[in-house]
C-alpha cells in the first residue's frame, strides 16, 4: 500500500556540500510528514565542488538518524521529481528576504505545471540564515576545521577539507 501524496515531502536541493542549515530543514520537515525525500538535482549555473554521487553519500551520512528520510539523485525539473516520488508536497527552505521573491515564483511556475503540487516553506532557523553552501567555498579556503564545523554537520568537514584546504597560516 503507497502513502497518500500529502503524506510525503519532497526537499530538493544541489546540496553541494549540505549545511546545518539545510539539515535544521530536513529535521523539521522530517517531522511535519511520514515520509521525506532529499532530492539532490542538478544546477546548470553553477559549477559544484563535489560531483552528484558524492553529494548524495555525504547527505546521506549526514541524514541518516532520520529513519524516515530518503536521499535520491534527480535530473530535470524539481516538480516532475515529486511527482515521481509519489508526492504533491515541495519542502522548501528559505532565509528570511535573501530566497523569498525567487522561491515564490518558482512556487508559482510549479503550480502552473502541476495544479496539484503544494510547497511548504520552512524558514531558516535564525542561527543558519546566513549560511549558504556559496559562502562556504568562498570561507573554508580561510576557516579552521572547528569554523567549518558552525556550518556544516561533522560528517561533511573532512570532505570539505579534502576539497578546499586551508591556507597555509591555518594548517
Amino acid at each position: 500500500m503507497s502513502l497518500d501524496p500529502y503524506r510525503i515531502g519532497v526537499y530538493t536541493g544541489s546540496f553541494d556540500p549540505i549545511t546545518l542549515g539545510h539539515l535544521d530543514v530536513i529535521e523539521r520537515a522530517s517531522r511535519l510528514v511520514e515520509r521525506l525525500v532529499v532530492g539532490i538535482g542538478i544546477n546548470a549555473e553553477k559549477k559544484p565542488l563535489f560531483t552528484l554521487e558524492e553529494r548524495v553519500d555525504l547527505v546521506r551520512r549526514a541524514t541518516a538518524k532520520f529513519a524516515n528520510v530518503e536521499v535520491r539523485p534527480f535530473a530535470g525539473l524539481a516538480v516532475t521529481f515529486v511527482h515521481e516520488c509519489g508526492s504533491r508536497i515541495m519542502i522548501r527552505g528559505v532565509r528570511p528576504l535573501t530566497d523569498i521573491a525567487g522561491e515564490f515564483t518558482m512556487q508559482m511556475a510549479n503550480r502552473h505545471l502541476d495544479p496539484r503540487m503544494e510547497t511548504i516553506f520552512l524558514v531558516a532557523d535564525e542561527r543558519f540564515a546566513h549560511v549558504s553552501s556559496s559562502l562556504l567555498k568562498q570561507i573554508a579556503p580561510l576557516a579552521s576545521d572547528e569554523m567549518l564545523a558552525q556550518f556544516v554537520p561533522p560528517e561533511i568537514v573532512g570532505p570539505l577539507r579534502a576539497r578546499i584546504p586551508p591556507q597555509p597560516e591555518l594548517a
